[in-house]
């Protein structure tokens, strides 16, 4: 090689090493450019209903901090914003207004309970917010708002696996039991709807004080009326009440709770009366005992695992709520390839096939929570733990 083709080579290296840094430089910029995706999310994490939103708290908590260790969303690191309601609509809907109109948020997790979500659900359909509520009425999603979409099952379809259950049991004449939440009321409308197709008469209906701490007096009336069956349909403290003041009265029938009663904490502050409650409910509670085959059975064990022994307390129904939500929201912003809101609407609306542990979600235009009948499995009590009912 002759001298002037070596100062050529030798220059043409420098140069290089001298570029390509700021090359490498460029492309960390370009990556580090992409804005995190806020999340907002309004839960229940203290107080009365303290049960559903702090598993969800520590589910999202738990999911954001891997994916963000993962390298994010498609190279958006996700910024959680949680605030805690305490179940009030009133603190959901100036929390609501907060995370949409200061934080700028892509989307809302929750809230916790289906009358907060119903308190902000125009607000967040009329400032064009995604909203992925953990409450469970299904009046929540209908009538379809555009922008607002729910993880848990149907409270329609909670109904009649209840009362296909009953049939199976010869039971046809029941008495009936809400808390006077939003919860409880729709659950009320749906009982109420779907008894007569069943072959099932509502011989008595009593509504009580969400905060009530004796239902003695209600099921009196019941028991006075011979019913075979008894269905609760509220949230904390009455589902452990209702089953301690049948146990005093001696009512020795059924006790039927909603999809609502999916937490073991429950079961705890019942304690002996908790035995033999039925319920419908998603499978992440029996997860162990699903076909290995099941569609479900990876992600439920996984998560139940992860979740245990983080924070060294049993998986819940209602932290998977929250889990739904937010593998939905990724989904939906991967398949949209963007972060812009209206795309990301409309890859939730798209998506099918998306596993859960509520079930599997199939979304459409006319159905904003995207599960069927059979993402109900019916449970019971047994020994103070959750087992698949056998009949």
């Amino acid at each position: 090689m002759n001298r002037n083709l070596q100062i050529a080579t030798v220059i043409c290296l420098l140069i290089g090493l001298a570029v390509s840094p700021l090359f490498a430089g460029a492309g960390q910029e370009e990556a580090a450019a992409k804005e995190p995706i806020k999340v907002g999310a309004i839960l229940a994490v203290t107080g009365g209903a303290s049960f559903l939103g702090a598993p969800e708290s520590k589910t999202l908590e738990m999911l954001v901090e891997e994916i963000n260790a993962a390298g994010g969303i498609d190279g958006h690191t996700v910024e959680l914003i949680i605030k805690d309601s305490q179940a009030s609509a009133e603190k959901a809907i100036s929390f609501a207004k907060q995370l949409i109109e200061e934080e700028h948020v892509l989307a809302i997790i929750g809230p916790s309970t289906s009358g907060e979500s119903m308190a902000i659900k125009d607000i967040c359909q009329e400032a064009q917010t995604i909203l992925l509520s953990c409450g469970a009425a299904e009046v929540i999603v209908n009538p379809v708002a555009s922008y607002v979409f729910k993880t848990p099952q149907k409270d329609s379809y909670a109904a009649i696996r209840i009362f296909k259950t009953m049939q199976e049991m010869g039971i046809s004449k029941i008495g009936v039991v809400v808390g006077n939440t939003g919860f409880g009321n729709a659950g009320k409308g749906q009982l109420e709807k779907y008894a007569p197709e069943h072959g099932i008469e509502i011989e008595i209906v009593e509504v009580y004080d969400r905060a009530a701490t004796d239902l003695t007096g209600v099921l009196t009336k019941l028991k006075a009326r011979g019913v075979e069956a008894v269905v609760n349909w509220s949230i904390v403290p009455a589902q452990s009440i209702i089953a301690k003041n049948m146990r005093q009265l001696g009512m020795d029938v059924p006790l039927f709770q909603s999809h609502g009663f999916g937490n073991i904490k429950y079961v705890e502050a019942a304690g002996e009366a908790a035995e033999g409650i039925i319920f419908p409910c998603g499978r992440l509670l029996v997860a162990d005992v699903l076909a290995a085959n099941h569609p479900q059975k990876d992600l439920l064990v996984k998560y139940k695992n992860d979740y245990e022994s983080r924070y060294n307390e049993a998986a819940s129904t209602f932290g998977g709520h929250a889990y739904d939500a937010f593998i939905i929201l990724k989904a939906a912003i991967e398949k949209a390839g963007s972060v812009e809101m209206a795309a990301v609407r409309d890859a939730i609306e798209s998506l099918q096939g998306v596993v859960g542990t509520a079930g599997v979600f199939n979304m459409s235009a006319s159905d904003h929570n995207g599960l069927g009948l059979d993402s109900f499995e019916m449970l019971t009590v047994k020994d103070g733990k959750f087992v698949l009912l056998e009949q």
